[in-house]
């Protein structure tokens, strides 16, 4: 099944394709400041990492690439677009801007999986858990350096809190994410 996004018979940005780029952009821009932050790390819980999952379904790799990318933008210029309601650079240099760069990773990688097994959502599960690794590797070296910390001392702050509802994130990422793109496709 062709990803709604590639759809188009050329390479350029049909109108439905910028629509979708940014509604999940504005999606992403909603839901991402909507973090709880716990005491035991400076790393709040953020729906962020589902709705790059999800994006993935409903834009294709490059597409949720490129919105994940224009979100990150929003959010550098100082749009309160970050967890907590935040923006600017100084997020992105603080302890939690590893998380933030190394969701490219987890789009991309998770991306690739989703997209050239499109009907496979053990190997979706996989690209999803091989994407979210490589993103707390960066996160947590990035908050390491940041606090001054070891990275097993980083990791036990920065990852191992999170790990189950990351899960659980990826659990609903497989199962919402088809469902989008079956009526998405349908919509054309």
């Amino acid at each position: 099944m062709k990803d709604i996004a590639n759809s188009t018979t050329t390479n350029k940005f049909s109108t439905r394709r910028l629509v979708l780029i940014a509604l999940i952009t504005a999606i992403t821009c909603i839901f991402a400041p909507l973090a709880i932050p716990i005491p035991i790390s400076p790393v709040p819980i953020s729906l962020t990492n589902l709705v790059i999952m999800i994006s993935i379904y409903v834009l294709g790799f490059k597409d949720a690439t490129i919105s994940y990318v224009v979100y990150l933008l929003l959010g550098l210029v100082g749009l309160p677009v970050f967890s907590g309601f935040t923006g600017g650079i100084g997020k992105i240099a603080g302890p939690t801007g590893g998380y933030l760069v190394g969701f490219i990773f987890l789009t991309l990688i998770a991306g690739l999986f989703v997209e050239k097994f499109p009907h496979n959502r053990v190997l979706a599960v996989v690209g999803m858990v091989i994407g979210m690794a490589i993103t707390y590797i960066f996160g947590t070296e990035w908050l390491a350096i940041q606090l001054k910390m070891t990275f097993v001392a980083a990791l036990s702050v920065g990852v191992i809190p999170y790990l189950a509802g990351d899960a659980v994130k990826i659990i609903i990422a497989i199962i919402v994410g088809p469902a989008l793109r079956s009526r998405l496709s349908k919509m054309q």
